[in-house]
């Protein structure tokens, strides 16, 4: 019979059940004693009362004269009353109010008349400019009620109340196991093919550590149950809760299931989100014990929906929602009824209108956290959402950075990288985010005013040229500007030493060899079919004509890995992974403008970074490009 999850539960159900179960098991913030100078953001775990009072005497506001106010009554401009050496006193800010005195003049205010003595023109009141006892805060006074955050402001406080110590909110410790055979450290030089580095750990650990948690990380454990037991065990007698990462699924050596139910209760395994669904949910007395799936995108879901909570209820904290902001999405996306299905999408102000591009969906790809600006929460029992409909968008990053952000998407080359960092490098904070969807994509994305700028490198067959009549065929009537940016080789990337022999781009069909293509819609793709064309290759029997990767250099690594022998990318490809280059042709490649992007700072300093010489040098380190007139307008319309 085939493995079936316990449960399929909702999320807002499973967290909340488990909360409640957690509750009832006795889990609850506890205090520990902690020096106020080493508790800057801290929570109180008790009320703190000031031990004395601030100021703790009655202390002069101003720099002038103390005197008793009485001296100076019926003083006015025409009627000023003189004071004799002998009834006032010089005192500046923060000085002890004198014995005898209840005022302090401003020196401002004071007319020197000669000698000691001094005339005052306006009458002083009791207790003027003078900071009497307690004024800011009395003894036993609350500085501050339970659960709140210790800011330097506050330490300042304390101190000055006399409070050196104060009853802080344990920071909960967090045990963090990782299985699998396939695990290595991350300090591993080269893992052997089945290898994976592991770096769950040290991502579930800075989340922690961002929630007022610390983490333990334990040696990662092989897959046996036993084993896994064992430091289960381990975990549980030092942490106040454990992250079972990897093995909650439903392969043959997935035991967490099996051993967090040997030790303790299994309140929910599998939960109806994706990515995450084999989320297990368990504890030991009051102990939170939970099965984190292994891929790092399922893992950052899963910490966020459901460990996160957890650490509030352990700390005390409250955490703020993101902020959620409408965009409009930029493609179709399809959802399974049986999920929530949380998406991670790209953002782009683009003509007036917040536009949001999906990323990478696979569970594995944690590249795409790393370029997302935001996720969409589709909710379970819904079809997904339509190319154009309005979206809520959940912010991992400020709207304001969004908004600033130059959106580019249309053809990879690692070119756009550079001129990225150099834009950061001239305006720390500029950010620049690049999809990689092909020439062909990068122009619907400007005629769907999805994007401010697009590379493009397309071949017209019919005319050998470059780019133009993609536009005239695509944009005519269309606010679209064409800027040049380099010529750049293409040709045939192949293993060190060229094993195979591969000479020209029809040996590509030659028996044997296997061959890595770039996607559909790709410029590279289109060149690739018009080569094949132009050879009268037979694409069918090309073994991996249909293998497709969405970079140059995604060609390339697949190559250096021995995966493939062969595939079409550029000069520059080849040289970071030191392989060997067969030149085929060279090629115009361009950046495609919306002419009204054209008005923005953040692109106008864009252009001016493809025109500096800061990127003519990096484009020479990088080989295989050939600059003439770079930020040149082309006129095609």
């Amino acid at each position: 019979m085939a493995f079936q999850y316990l449960t399929n539960s909702p999320l807002d159900k499973a967290r909340d059940e488990y909360l409640a179960a957690l509750s009832a098991s006795g889990l609850a913030p506890k205090g520990e004693a902690v020096a106020v100078e080493q508790a800057l953001g801290r929570l109180t775990f008790k009320a703190v009362y000031a031990l004395r009072s601030t100021p703790h005497y009655n202390a002069c506001a101003m720099d002038g004269i103390a005197l008793n106010s009485q001296l100076t009554y019926g003083a006015t401009e025409t009627t000023p009353v003189k004071l004799s050496a002998s009834q006032f006193m010089r005192v500046d800010t923060g000085d002890p109010l004198p014995q005898g005195c209840d005022c302090v003049v401003m020196i401002e205010d004071v007319i020197e008349i000669g000698g000691e003595g001094v005339e005052l023109a306006v009458a002083a009141v009791p207790w003027q400019h003078v900071r009497q006892i307690g004024e800011d805060i009395s003894a036993g006074d609350m500085i501050l009620p339970s659960y709140q955050v210790i800011t330097p402001a506050v330490q300042g406080a304390l101190l000055a109340c006399g409070v050196r110590e104060i009853s802080a909110v344990r920071k909960p410790l967090i045990g963090i196991i990782t299985t699998g055979d396939e695990i290595v450290p991350s300090e591993t030089e080269e893992p052997a093919e089945g290898e994976i580095i592991e770096f769950n750990s040290r991502i579930f650990a800075g989340m922690l550590a961002q929630w007022g948690a610390a983490a333990k990380s334990y040696p990662t454990v092989k897959d046996n149950a036993e084993d896994i037991k064992l430091a289960l065990e381990k975990a549980l007698e030092e942490c106040d809760a454990v992250i079972l990462n990897a093995g909650s699924s439903a392969g043959r050596e997935d035991y967490s299931h099996s051993v967090i139910k040997s030790v303790g209760t299994v309140l929910y395994h599998g939960i109806a989100i994706r990515p995450g669904k084999p989320t297990i949910l368990g504890y030991c007395g009051e102990k939170p014990i939970i099965g984190v799936p292994g891929y790092p995108v399922s893992g950052i879901i899963v910490m966020e929906q459901l460990v996160k909570p957890v650490i509030a209820a352990i700390t005390g904290r409250r955490f703020e929602a993101a902020e959620v902001i409408s965009a409009i999405a930029a493609r179709t996306l399809t959802s399974s009824l049986k999920y929530r299905e949380f998406i991670r999408v790209r953002l782009g102000y683009v003509n007036e209108r917040m536009v949001a591009v999906p990323l990478e969906s696979g569970a594995g790809v944690v590249s795409s956290f790393i370029k997302a600006d935001g996720i969409i929460d589709v909710p379970q029992n819904s079809e997904g959402v339509r190319a154009g409909e309005t979206v809520k968008v959940h912010l991992l990053r400020h709207e304001s950075e969004i908004r600033d952000t130059v959106v580019v998407t249309g053809s990879h080359d690692p070119l756009i990288d550079e001129l990225a960092d150099i834009l950061s490098l001239w305006k720390p904070g500029s950010l620049l985010a690049s999809s990689h969807v092909g020439s062909m994509g990068g122009i619907m994305a400007i005629k769907r005013a999805e994007a401010h700028l697009g590379g493009i490198h397309l071949l017209d067959e019919a005319s050998g040229e470059y780019n133009i009549p993609y536009l005239k065929r695509y944009l005519q009537g269309q606010d679209a500007v064409l800027i040049r940016c380099v010529q750049r080789v293409q040709g045939l990337i192949i293993k060190k030493g060229n094993p195979k022999g591969i000479k020209c781009f029809a040996d590509i069909a030659q028996p044997g060899l296997s061959y890595v293509n770039r996607q559909k819609g790709a410029g590279t793709r289109i060149l690739c079919d018009y080569l094949a064309a132009k050879e009268n290759i037979d694409t069918e029997a090309v073994y991996g004509y249909l293998r497709e990767e969405y970079t140059h250099t995604g060609v390339a690594a697949i190559i250096a890995a021995g995966s493939a022998d062969t595939g079409l990318g550029i000069y520059s490809a080849a040289k970071l992974y030191d392989l060997d280059f067969i030149p085929i042709c060279d090629e115009q490649y361009d950046f495609l403008f919306a002419k009204n992007a054209l008005e923005l700072d953040n692109v106008q300093q864009f252009i001016k970074a493809l025109k500096s010489k800061e990127f003519a040098v990096r484009l020479e380190r990088m080989g295989g490009y050939t600059i003439t007139n770079p930020g040149e307008l082309i006129t095609w319309a």
